[in-house]
Formats: C-alpha cells, structure tokens, sequence
C-alpha cells in the first residue's frame, strides 16, 4: 500500500545476528528497505507519525538460533522481537475501550453454564456461522482483497454484519490486513509470529500506537474512505454494537445476551485469531511464499475455509482459499452460489500460469 515497496530482497551479506546455513532457501532471510520521508495525518489510531528508514531482517526456516530467541513449540518459527509490554507503551482511548469490551464480552461468556437454554443454544451456532461468513465473505475476501464484485446493497448488507461480530469498523479491519499482506514477517507486520503466539493471536489489536508507528494510517483503504457509508460506520460502530446487544437481551434475556453475545462472540473472535497467529505457525506450505504462511486443515474446517492460508498469501487476489478438491472452503461456495445466480461478478482466481510462478514446495 501507499508507495512503499515490499519486494524480498536476497541479502548477499548478512549480519552478525543471523548465519546462513542452508543458502538453498530462498525465503530464509529477506529484507525491507524503506525510503526516509515524513508524512502527517490524523486517523483513529492516534495522532501525527512520521516514517524513517527501516532495515529488517526476517527469519524463516532458518537453523540457527538468534541470540535472545526462542522457537514455537512445534514450529520453525522463531520469536526474534521483543514485544512491547502492557505496561511499557501509551494506551490510547480507543486501546482502552477495546480491552473493555474485549474482556467484557469474555467475563459475559463464563455466565453460559447459568443460563443454559436450547433456544440460546441454537442461536449460537447460527451466529457463528454468520458472523463467520460476514468476516471471511465480506471483510477479508470482498473489502480487503476485492476478489468478487458485488452490488452495492449487498455488500453494504455484509459489511454491517461484520461491524456486529465485534471486529471492528471495515476501514479499520481491511487497513490492518492489507499492512499484513503488504510487510508480512517484517518488523511493519501488525501481527507476526516473531513476536510471539500470544502477541500475533491478540494483544497486537489493544496497540494501535505500535500500528500507526509500524505501519502508518489508513492512506491504504481510500476505496473505503471515499463511501460516507464506512466513514458512518468508523464513526459509530460503538454504537451499533451497543444497540445490537441490546436487541439480543430485549428479544430474549440473559440466556440470548449471554449465548449470542458473548459466547458466540468469543468463539469467533478466536476463530478469526487462529488464522493470524496458528496459520503463520502450524501446519503445511504448498507455495514458495516469503512469509510464514501455512495451510492449516483443522483451522481452514472452523473458519469456513480461511485456513489455507498459504494458498491465500501466495494468490492474495483469489476468491478462493481451498485451490484443491479436497480443500473445504465454505467461504469459497457461498461465493460460487452467488455467482451463479449473478450477484458476484468479476471472481478472480489464479491461472496455471500464475501457479507455476509460485514454485509448488514441500514443506512439512
């Protein structure tokens, strides 16, 4: 986004913090060289920032330990960077009012057990599913990564259905993953593994300083600022939230307060964290890309196909995730039903041509 360039860069001397051992793999280290200029701007992540020069070295696959790290159980990935503390940064008014409702959405959950009802219960499920589809559908696959047009209508339809699964307004969502994409692994990735499970899972969402510092503001998502429809929602998705909480207990009480909000809710907030934080840890790589990226089965089953997360970051563009017969990608058929009944148009999904470009690996 913006003009930044992230193309890898194949470092032809390393410094003394990384030996190279296996110069066979090309994603073994890669790194971001980034042009001094200084631009201010106002967003709600904070204040002015200014961008300076940035060197950084990613590790992937890489055998030998950095000084001061530690390995992911189970993983090749390694936590290089220290994250900042809770108590070593600023909290700004929108951190704060994140990890209140992040907790208090949390401490309302552990109430299920008291207020157990098969009509809460099944209302659960459904809002799952729903608010499941109205991230992976809307936000990620349509918003952040435009492979599907969709008429208006509906894609405002969705859009406000993802402000109610509690994951923040679509201009704050679809600037975070496209800095993602954009400097994935680097020390500019809102989320990377290389500062741990925990830190890319959830506790990057409390700092927006770190994303405004790291990454910058929300120059990325004008197609999304220009439409007073997202502005309204950026403006008042406290508010929707609220009333949507409202409407569950007014409609049912606590059991559908309790169900439908916070344990659903719960359940997909994590959901949606296990494609962040285990997709970029566990699991296989079918594309050479230069990231940690993985295709996670049991991850891609609990989130309607997000789970094949390799596939996604080496076709980003793509409305599909599952590329083989065999991939579930719920998500995937949604959008072909759609399709065929003419209200997605434009579908893009890579070519042979493009497939081979990747260069198909095995990585277990």
């Amino acid at each position: 986004m913006v003009c930044l360039s992230t193309t890898p860069k194949q470092l032809s001397l390393f410094p003394p913090l990384v030996k190279q051992r296996n110069p066979r793999n090309s994603n073994a280290l890669f790194t971001l060289n980034i042009h001094n200029s200084t631009s201010s701007f106002w967003t709600t992540r904070g204040g002015p920032v200014a961008h300076t020069k940035h060197t950084v070295v990613a590790v992937y696959d890489a055998p030998d330990q950095v000084e001061g790290s530690r390995k992911i159980p189970f993983s090749k990935v390694l936590v290089v960077r220290k994250q900042r503390s809770f108590r070593e940064r600023s909290w700004t008014s929108w951190d704060v009012t994140k990890l209140v409702i992040f907790v208090g959405i949390h401490l309302l959950s552990l109430l299920a057990p008291f207020y157990c009802s098969w009509k809460a219960f099944w209302a659960f499920l459904w809002l799952v599913y729903i608010n499941g589809i109205c991230i992976t559908f809307s936000y990620h696959r349509n918003l952040s990564h435009r492979s599907f047009d969709l008429p208006k209508w509906l894609e405002y339809l969705f859009a406000y259905g993802g402000v109610l699964a509690f994951q923040g307004d679509p201009i704050e969502w679809v600037s975070n993953h496209r800095y993602h994409h954009k400097h994935c692994e680097t020390q500019r990735d809102p989320h990377s593994p290389t500062q741990g499970f925990w830190f890319s899972h959830m506790a990057w969402i409390f700092d927006t300083g770190y994303i405004l510092e790291k990454c910058g503001g929300e120059e990325n998502v004008q197609d999304l600022v220009r439409q007073p429809f997202y502005r309204f929602l950026q403006r008042t998705v406290l508010l929707h939230i609220m009333a949507y909480a409202l409407l569950f207990y007014f409609c049912g009480g606590m059991p559908l307060l309790v169900w439908g909000i916070g344990v659903a809710i719960v359940v997909r907030l994590h959901l949606t964290f296990l494609v962040n934080s285990a997709c970029h840890i566990w699991g296989t790589r079918a594309w050479n890309t230069p990231d940690f990226s993985k295709n996670n089965w049991w991850v891609a089953i609990l989130t309607l196909g997000e789970g094949w997360h390799n596939n996604h970051h080496a076709f980003e563009f793509s409305a599909r995730h599952g590329l083989e017969w065999w991939q579930l990608d719920i998500t995937w058929c949604f959008i072909r039903f759609l399709e065929a009944i003419g209200l997605a148009t434009n579908v893009k999904l890579p070519t042979e041509s493009q497939k081979k470009i990747m260069n198909l690996v095995h990585d277990g």
